[in-house]
């Protein structure tokens, strides 16, 4: 039985980095079963529900399955060096627990030299990600037949549920919005559409974006929506950019997104009293939509995003009624598509003599 909390824990939980997305591929193709009409890979390793319509149109919504994690750089002395896989910050490491998946998994911990030796400077600093190691609690000779260079790394750390309604946990960026796209499929269910609807988790968006990319050119939508996280209040982050947890999720407005589908999804929002919030992006979003905007001959291009504080961390914090308000919106917005969408967004060209 789905129940969107259980959903979000079990994409939290697995560990899929940028370039080993197979087990989020794994888990969509038996959670979304019920609600798509088919599935597909494109090369690079995205997977894609298909929902049919009438095909007056297709519908693509992106979220990326990828997270950011470690891969091993070297082994001495039974201990492992690790490098980033996309935007590992080194602050957050230190004794942390993982997981190495060498020829089986492993339970580890992140290490770095004990305080008692640094010297008085290097105990007032970080240290950077070549200075940790992992400790996986074995003797060299079973480390080097269990893991190889190469090996990736990722969090251990189950979800976690926090007063007022908030979930804490890894890889939330961008899983919540995996999620998203679920709780869309969920509520087509109810719903007619007309559009083909392709829901697409794509890879190595952490790595440079590149999964949109390809599931764009492979699909040619006719316009697509981009679902990622953005920054709640906390410290550090200034309150003009900022989305309020349980505020909604958040629209994009900017040079990344097509100004007549923002227009119409705020119609759809305000239409069926959906909460919403507006984050103004001026340059590019950093997002998926950047990648698919400029796809092929240019797709039509929008972006929601649920608000998360401790963003890159195993504590990325959300509201759930944010999830399910997404999936509600772009549900009644698949729903009102039709065969007058496309010109609508066309500004008419006007010549002078």
């Amino acid at each position: 039985m789905y129940e969107l909390k259980t959903h979000l824990k079990a994409l939290s939980e697995a560990h899929a980095v940028s370039g080993y997305e197979a087990p989020i591929a794994a888990l969509l193709a038996e959670t979304w079963q019920p609600w798509i009409d088919a599935s597909d890979r494109d090369g690079l390793g995205s997977f894609i529900g298909i929902k049919r319509g009438a095909g007056q149109g297709k519908v693509m919504l992106a979220a990326h399955m990828d997270e950011i994690g470690m891969i091993v750089r070297d082994i001495v002395d039974g201990f492992l060096f690790i490098s980033a896989v996309a935007g590992i910050d080194a602050r957050l490491q230190l004794a942390q627990p993982v997981i190495v998946h060498g020829t089986r998994p492993l339970k580890g911990v992140v290490a770095a030299t004990p305080p008692h030796l640094l010297t008085a400077d290097a105990r007032g600093q970080y240290p950077a990600l070549d200075q940790l190691v992992v400790d996986v609690g074995l003797p060299h000779e079973e480390v080097v037949q269990l893991v190889r260079v190469g090996a990736i790394i990722t969090p251990d750390v189950p979800m976690r549920e926090l007063l007022n309604g908030l979930v804490c946990g890894k890889a939330f960026d961008d899983r919540a919005c995996v999620a998203v796209m679920s709780e869309t499929l969920r509520h087509l269910q109810a719903l007619s559409h007309t559009w083909d609807v392709y829901a697409v988790a794509t890879v190595q968006e952490e790595n440079g974006l590149y999964g949109a990319l390809t599931a764009a050119q492979h699909l040619a939508p006719d316009i697509a929506i981009a679902l990622d996280v953005t920054f709640a209040p906390q410290n550090g982050v200034p309150q003009d950019s900022a989305s309020e947890l349980g505020g909604g999720p958040a629209i994009g407005l900017g040079l990344n997104f097509h100004p007549k589908l923002y227009d119409r999804l705020i119609d759809t929002a305000k239409r069926h009293e959906i909460k919403y919030q507006v984050d103004v992006i001026p340059s590019r979003s950093g997002t998926d939509a950047w990648s698919i905007q400029t796809a092929l001959e240019g797709i039509p291009t929008a972006l929601l995003s649920i608000p998360i504080r401790n963003m890159h961390s195993v504590n990325e914090t959300l509201n759930p009624k944010d999830i399910e308000r997404a999936g509600r919106w772009l549900a009644h917005f698949i729903a009102e598509l039709d065969e007058q969408t496309l010109p609508s967004l066309v500004d008419p060209v006007t010549t002078s003599t």
